[in-house]
């Protein structure tokens, strides 16, 4: 099988030689007619670029790190699938790596990123805010934060779900569908997106003249831990009038709906129940879960676009993108 050489590839699609360079690196200028036609060719020919050449003489690595805090979190492992497929259609690879929300770990594995000399870097979520300073004088490596603040916005872009939209949202549904006790359910309040979702909760209880009382308006649970369902028992004990619960995340919506099965308190003719996540799971339950769906292909696009302009030293600084989300009803907040 022949060898083809850029020069080759070029003349078989009719282009320059500086045309299909800059199809492959996708970098400057060219029409969708043409990257199509040059990569028709490449597939056609079975054209193998020279990568570690190609990495010196562009002083690039074509791999970009991804920290994630729980690989096993649906919305985490869907941003990050739709991040590597978009960066690996545009030439680049991708190395995964597992925090288990872990400071040491994270701490650990970007040394180990900028040892493998990446090009990028995408952050996503957090309790912390993110802050990267490189070790190397030569190369300061960009990078983009998803769901964590960063401690430096000007050094970054920051991208993020409406998690406030989400919230307000959910406890407008529930309120308008008649709860007059509605619940925040909520594991922890440090985390960026965990804030915003409180703050929206908050917002559409004052709208709807609520005072929000932390004693009866945050049910503050850990699912992991022996004692929740004796902490939800006791918070319902409580809180007798408690009609609607806003979990934070669908995991925890789960869970409470299994538990108040288990002890015969209806959902949704006792306690409605709206999630944050639109996981598959709450399409099978029963009853099904209502939840606040993310727009995990926008964020991942918007993610790779910004942080590779970054590396093309084309994008700004100090920006802010915020996701619109929206809200998926079924049948746990309906009567």
């Amino acid at each position: 099988m022949k060898n083809y050489s850029i020069k080759d590839i070029a003349e078989i699609a009719g282009v320059s030689v500086a045309t299909v360079s800059r199809v492959i690196n996708d970098n400057g200028r060219f029409s969708a007619e043409t990257r199509k036609k040059v990569l028709k060719v490449i597939e056609e020919t079975g054209y193998k670029m020279n990568y570690s050449a190609k990495n010196l003489r562009m002083n690039k690595s074509f791999t970009i790190g991804i920290l994630v805090p729980d690989i096993s979190n649906y919305f985490f492992s869907d941003v990050v699938q739709q991040l590597e497929e978009i960066l690996f259609a545009k030439g680049y690879s991708t190395i995964i790596c597992n925090t288990s929300r872990g400071l040491e770990k994270e701490l650990a594995y970007l040394r180990i990123l900028e040892g493998k000399g990446v090009d990028g870097l995408i952050v996503i979520s957090g309790a912390e805010a993110f802050e990267f300073t490189s070790s190397s004088a030569e190369k300061k490596i960009p990078y983009i934060c998803i769901d964590r603040e960063p401690k430096k916005k000007e050094d970054t872009v920051f991208i993020s779900s409406n998690h406030y939209q989400g919230a307000f949202e959910s406890a407008e549904e529930l309120i308008q569908t008649g709860c007059q006790h509605p619940v925040i359910a909520m594991h922890n309040q440090k985390s960026t997106s965990a804030k915003e979702r409180l703050k929206g909760f908050k917002d559409a209880l004052k709208k709807n003249s609520i005072t929000f009382n932390a004693k009866h308006h945050l049910l503050s649970i850990d699912i992991e831990s022996s004692d929740f369902e004796q902490d939800l028992l006791t918070f319902l004990k409580k809180n007798p009038s408690t009609d609607g619960i806003f979990s934070i995340n669908d995991l925890i919506a789960l869970e409470l709906m299994l538990r108040l099965k288990k002890h015969h308190i209806p959902v949704p003719q006792k306690i409605k129940l709206i999630g944050f996540d639109d996981t598959d799971t709450g399409k099978y339950t029963s009853p099904t879960l209502s939840s606040v769906k993310q727009n995990t292909e926008l964020i991942a696009n918007h993610a790779v676009e910004s942080l590779l302009e970054l590396i093309n030293k084309k994008g700004a600084l100090g920006r802010q993108i915020v996701v619109p989300v929206s809200l998926v009803l079924r049948e746990s907040s309906n009567v």
